[in-house]
């Protein structure tokens, strides 16, 4: 089976790639550029994106679209774990602090992330 380049399957107009949120872009491009790394081919990561998507569907998601990018989120952080390039509770810890940034972010302004 040829795996596609993932710059074919996304959404384009006549400026490039078209995203909803400014999250998805960067995580599509946080999975491009692990996969251009050498962290994982692109068929393992076709793969596992397709087991999230599929156990979400199980799960009751009606697939409408809106949830794509939650899903190759998912995947993603669990790909990193898997390979170990992280650990898995260093992912946990980082997700709350954007919780936290985001929540105390005015509606409207970007949302920063800054160390503690």
């Amino acid at each position: 089976m040829t795996v596609p380049n993932p710059f074919d399957l996304q959404p384009k107009d006549s400026e490039g790639l078209v995203f909803r949120e400014p999250w998805e872009a960067q995580a599509f491009a946080l999975a491009v550029s692990l996969h251009q790394s050498g962290l994982f081919a692109w068929d393992e990561w076709a793969a596992a994106l397709a087991e999230e998507i599929k156990s979400a569907q199980q799960a009751g998601d009606p697939d409408l679209g809106n949830t794509y990018y939650t899903h190759w989120l998912r995947a993603l952080e669990k790909m990193v774990a898997r390979k170990a390039a992280v650990k898995g509770e260093c992912i946990a810890e980082r997700a709350e602090e954007w919780r936290d940034a985001y929540l105390q972010t005015p509606h409207g302004e970007a949302v920063e992330l800054v160390r503690k």
